[in-house]
């Protein structure tokens, strides 16, 4: 086996080509490119699967969170309390407010935020929780949510690596006041190009965030508030409509992929592998395992062996150079540095074989640590 690839979108294509450019085909020939009706259908679908009322969607996963904010109201001198663990687009849409990110440490089994944490980071300047569910496993929702009712706070769910994940049987992006998602073309479900989305069962906050998305218009060259050029293409919104009727099937390839690592790294010296929690279905966005010595020469071994991995993330937002102006230093969140330093994602996605996988579980084994 010559190359266990991270992600493979073109093996995917493949596989539902014939399907894919007949909706592409549909947007050339209605000439549709901006919003219209492959993504309105796209929308109502994917309302559907997530359990809600309304889907708005958008360009990316990091104007949704930003849309979000602003349609609940957050902004300079607000503060969200979020994780330091997550990619950087969950704090910069927090400074595009004027709001400030104020960081929780996390989980030591989940990666997800620390419920237990979140009381003593609220303050008078709180207005919001943005809890991420980090990998496709949902954050502990109901703590988080009985914490915004006591404070009288708003929830964004951060579910850009979570489509299909549940929480007590729920949907993620169903349970917060509102939710973001992104379909970046590596994330389970993946535009081609940039695209992203907001559910949720308020329905002023979503014809906020219609007219947002388009510079403020609730009709054409009406414009009600100072919005963004936020909009999601139509060559994207057919692309998505198509794939969501696989997500399923693909979710349950993932996590049947990942039961299979689970097998076969168990009792793997120093190697601690994911979990799902009794109240999660976890969908695998990424598998990630920690690696508490020589992190860094097991991913150049498994390179050298052609097997591709990533780190998911190797600098807590804390101690990025962009938000040094918060003067957070290291040893604030020693649970999120100090797995910044184990953490390596392994190859999983539906597109792989269990040949696949045991190649890359057996390479671990034999890891001359």
């Amino acid at each position: 086996m010559n190359r266990v690839p991270f992600v493979n979108l073109n093996k995917e294509y493949t596989s539902i080509k014939k399907e894919i450019n007949a909706a592409i085909g549909n947007v050339f020939s209605n000439s549709s490119f901006i919003l219209g009706p492959s993504v309105s259908a796209f929308e109502k679908e994917f309302a559907q699967i997530c359990g809600v009322k309304y889907c708005v969607g958008v360009n990316c996963g990091t104007s949704a969170l930003h849309l979000a904010l602003i349609a609940l109201g957050i902004g300079p001198g607000d503060e969200v309390i979020t994780v330091p663990n997550s990619f950087v687009s969950t704090t910069d849409a927090i400074s595009y407010t004027g709001a400030l990110p104020v960081f929780v440490d996390i989980e030591k089994d989940t990666f997800n935020i620390d419920v237990d944490r979140i009381k003593s980071s609220i303050t008078q300047k709180t207005k919001a929780l943005l809890p991420v569910h980090l990998y496709g496993h949902s954050a502990d929702m109901e703590s988080v949510l009985n914490i915004a009712r006591e404070h009288n706070l708003v929830v964004i769910e951060d579910a850009c690596q979570s489509h299909n994940a549940k929480y007590k049987g729920k949907k993620v992006g169903s349970l917060g006041n509102i939710a973001c998602f992104s379909f970046y073309p590596s994330k389970n479900l993946g535009a081609y190009g940039c695209a992203g989305c907001v559910t949720t069962n308020d329905g002023q906050l979503a014809e906020k965030i219609h007219m947002l998305r388009n510079h403020g218009q609730p009709k054409k060259y009406y414009h009600n508030l100072i919005g963004y050029n936020y909009v999601m293409d139509g060559i994207q919104g057919a692309v998505l409509s198509t794939k969501l009727k696989y997500l399923n099937k693909w979710t349950k390839k993932r996590r049947g992929l990942a039961q299979l690592y689970n097998k076969l790294l168990d009792g793997i010296p120093n190697i601690i592998l994911p979990i799902e929690k009794d109240y999660a279905y976890h969908v695998y966005h990424l598998y990630v395992i920690r690696v508490l010595e020589n992190r860094d020469k097991l991913k150049e071994y498994l390179r050298k062996k052609g097997i591709e991995t990533g780190i998911h993330y190797p600098i807590p937002i804390h101690l990025q150079k962009s938000y040094s102006f918060l003067n957070i230093g290291s040893g604030s969140f020693p649970i999120s540095e100090s797995y910044a330093n184990e953490i390596i994602s392994l190859p999983l996605h539906h597109s792989l074989t269990k040949r696949q996988i045991k190649y890359v579980a057996n390479t671990i084994k034999n890891f001359p640590n």
